[in-house]
């Protein structure tokens, strides 16, 4: 397939650059698989689509401050060292602003507590470095560190944690899952009471979410990998609900990504922890996610295409197309998407 079959018209101004006044109160386009409808609700109003017995599954990774701006040692030039994932110890993979000149060896200062020193380049562009301190990392990172936002996102954040969903909880992401960006905890105990399972995997967000596709014939883009865990208890449980005929619904593509990583052919979830390169994309057939929650994703995208792999490419141009003429919000900070 063409990267063109998942080109649509966008007019800037539908990119929201704020997030709603109130999580829930975003606006919700409803799709149905087999009938073709699209229905016009807002995020409160997901109740009414869900049933007993079903399973939301959230990616509970947590966005780190991984923006850090220092100066080399050597010149004292500006350097933006943008932190991807840890690889292991003190040594992360990392996007480096400018990149021509960070060079092997060169030495990066954040500050008195805080240095790196460049090891080796990346497949993708980046590198790996390893950083020095006295301290906690945590501590210091918090410190040091700028929450990032997409490109795209050219107004500054009053509340950082309106960039965190509010179940957040294990650090490692350079970006946040933002489907779930919609739930508030008072919504999420109510769809408990429903009898609506709530699961809870993680996956790190991290260089994929930043690479465009740039091969016309998208079966010979590459996806970079990301780590992701689930763990015994939560595989089990998901694996009883849907042996009793409950629906899996994915809150997410990078929930999308880590159950359908994880999942044997039968549908069957193990616990399993690793590195996820996966591509999904129109003939893809799903093992377990039968529904899903998601945001308006940006034109020619790998995240359009695994929308497109489950709603049906035509379906779900349609759908974006609807989308602009009825004025939704688009991407991180914007409206969702239901699709059963």
């Amino acid at each position: 397939m063409l990267l063109t079959d998942f080109d649509y018209d966008l007019p800037e101004e539908l990119i929201a650059q704020t997030p709603c006044e109130k999580r829930d109160h975003s606006r919700l386009m409803v799709l149905d698989r087999h009938d073709g409808a699209v229905q016009h609700e807002y995020f409160f109003d997901v109740k009414k689509y869900l049933r007993p017995g079903d399973t939301l599954v959230f990616n509970n990774t947590r966005v780190i401050p991984a923006r850090l701006i220092g100066h080399r040692d050597e010149t004292g030039g500006k350097v933006e060292v943008f932190l991807l994932r840890r690889t292991e110890g003190n040594k992360w993979e990392v996007l480096v602003k400018p990149g021509k000149k960070a060079k092997i060896g060169d030495v990066i200062k954040f500050g008195a507590e805080l240095t790196c020193r460049i090891l080796e380049h990346t497949d993708f562009g980046g590198r790996v470095v390893e950083f020095f301190y006295d301290g906690i990392w945590e501590e210091i990172l918090d410190r040091l560190g700028q929450t990032p936002l997409p490109p795209y996102i050219h107004e500054k954040l009053a509340d950082k944690e309106r960039y965190q969903t509010v179940y957040a909880k294990e650090n490692g992401s350079a970006a946040a899952p933002t489907a779930g960006l919609h739930f508030t905890k008072k919504l999420m105990g109510e769809i408990k009471d429903m009898g609506v399972n709530l699961e809870f995997i993680t996956l790190h967000v991290g260089l994929g979410t930043f690479r465009p596709v740039n091969e016309e014939n998208i079966e010979d883009h590459v996806m970079h990998t990301e780590y992701f865990h689930i763990d015994k208890d939560t595989a089990e449980r998901i694996n009883a609900a849907r042996k009793l005929g409950g629906r899996i619904i994915a809150v997410g593509t990078t929930s999308i990504r880590t159950l359908e990583s994880a999942a044997s052919a039968d549908g069957i979830l193990p616990a399993k922890s690793g590195e996820t390169g996966i591509f999904i994309y129109p003939g893809y057939k799903f093992k377990i996610v039968d529904g899903i929650i998601t945001n308006f994703h940006l034109p020619k995208s790998t995240l359009i295409m695994l929308i497109s792999a489950f709603a049906g490419r035509e379906f779900t141009l349609r759908a974006y197309n609807v989308a602009v003429q009825k004025r939704y919000r688009f991407f991180s900070f914007g409206d969702a998407m239901l699709c059963l």
